[in-house]
């Protein structure tokens, strides 16, 4: 089951959890909080294949040094996100020398980019994880974690690279899929393999409605390659791993292979069947029906990555005229609240709508009301009611909680911010 991380955190942090640490084959520990980090202890030291999220990893180092006392010799970041890269510090060992960080060289990018873009990052991520921007603070220590990590990679590879380590060999791959600088690893010794985020127990999070291009066409070819390693054991980057089960591997991956591959294709047919407005297309999609926990869409949504696909071959325009150059959405919502009877009105039809199981035009409406009148003392509230009770039945967790943060601007008489 994919976690909430704020969830996560405060729960830690409470004490009323405890990270659980799994024995996945001799030496090869794993610790599926939130996001997983595996540690594998070699003669050499610790190879440990991401961090965890910054506030989480102290939890995570200690639940780990019950098990092994060597000191990290190589940290390998699956990719740049910040509960994967940001957490080494609390695993190193009082006076041990710096280890090895290796990631992909576009990882470098990442956190440059994140750097520009601090506040914009901190307010999407607390928006996703937590349903307001103002919850930001609940997510990280003190000061943004985002740009630099006190441990920023000392290797970077491209295509492909094989580290030794104790004798052991560690086999580091590069494929585009949730991001463009991902990493999975296999360990051939101990038929361990870590696939980052390629495999996340759920729906693949290849549509994020806020985040930059994901890649499922990509996805699609390195879970194959994956697949074809006939892992043992398998340590995603989110979720439980898989213990000597192949068998379950194989099919965990190929059938997610299956998935992603059904919704790119379909998405394909749809756009080259005259190019539609992009809105459109997503209700044209023949969306795969399957009976796996693994493939629910518990945290990204199967619409959301049709649209990545629509964003990725589509580009930015709707295919709407009248959005080419559109008028200020405010504007815009004053004309027709007006022509709809107020914003009262347009509100209290949104409700009906809500109430009756219609979000998607509900929402429409619930928002041209709080755009048109934002300080109207009955429109607020509404919107309110709308977005919250659509959170509700949300199917994912990325929508519910974005729904989340659009009852909470309501709340606060913000359309969006």
């Amino acid at each position: 089951m994919v976690e909430n991380a704020i969830e996560t955190v405060a729960a830690v942090e409470a004490g009323v959890r405890d990270p659980e640490v799994v024995r996945v084959t001799d030496r090869t520990y794993f610790c599926p909080l939130f996001s997983g980090v595996t540690a594998f202890e070699t003669d050499a030291g610790l190879v440990l294949v991401d961090t965890g999220l910054e506030r989480l990893a102290p939890h995570i180092a200690e639940a780990f040094r019950e098990y092994t006392d060597a000191p990290v010799h190589t940290a390998v970041y699956t990719h740049g996100h910040v509960d994967h890269a940001y957490g080494l510090a609390p695993y190193l060992l009082e006076g041990q020398s710096d280890p090895e960080v290796v990631a992909h060289e576009a990882v470098a990018e990442r956190f440059a980019r994140y750097a520009r873009t601090r506040d914009h990052n901190e307010a999407i991520n607390a928006r996703q994880f937590g349903g307001t921007v103002e919850l930001a603070d609940t997510m990280y220590e003190e000061g943004s974690p985002f740009g630099w990590p006190d441990y920023p990679p000392t290797t970077e590879y491209r295509d492909d690279l094989v580290l030794t380590v104790g004798g052991e060999r560690f086999e580091l791959h590069h494929a585009r899929g949730e991001t463009d600088d991902h990493t999975w690893l296999y360990c051939p010794d101990r038929e361990v393999l870590c696939p980052g985020d390629f495999s996340i127990g759920a729906c693949p999070n290849a549509g994020n409605p806020q985040k930059v291009q994901r890649y499922p066409d990509e996805w699609i070819d390195a879970l194959r390659e994956m697949a074809a390693e006939d892992a043992r054991h398998l340590c995603p980057g989110h979720g439980d791993p898989i213990v000597d089960d192949p068998d379950a591997i194989r099919t965990r991956l190929v059938r997610t292979a299956a998935y992603l591959e059904a919704l790119v294709e379909d998405a394909l047919a749809a756009l080259n069947d005259g190019s539609p407005p992009h809105v459109d297309i997503v209700h044209d999609v023949d969306y795969p029906e399957t009976d796996a926990e693994w493939l629910a869409p518990q945290y990204d949504d199967p619409e959301f990555v049709v649209r990545s696909v629509i964003r990725r071959y589509g580009g930015w325009w709707s295919g709407r005229p009248s959005e080419l150059q559109p008028a200020r959405r405010a504007a815009l919502a004053s004309e027709v609240a007006s022509l709809g009877g107020g914003a009262e009105a347009l509100a209290a039809r949104a409700e009906e709508l809500a109430d009756a199981g219609e979000f998607r035009l509900a929402g429409h409406l619930a928002d041209f009301a709080l755009e048109a009148a934002p300080e109207d003392e009955s429109v607020a509230p509404a919107v309110n009611r709308v977005y919250a009770a659509r959170a509700e039945q949300a199917a994912s967790l990325m929508a519910e909680n974005l729904y989340r943060s659009a009852a909470s601007y309501a709340a606060d008489r913000r359309p969006f911010r």
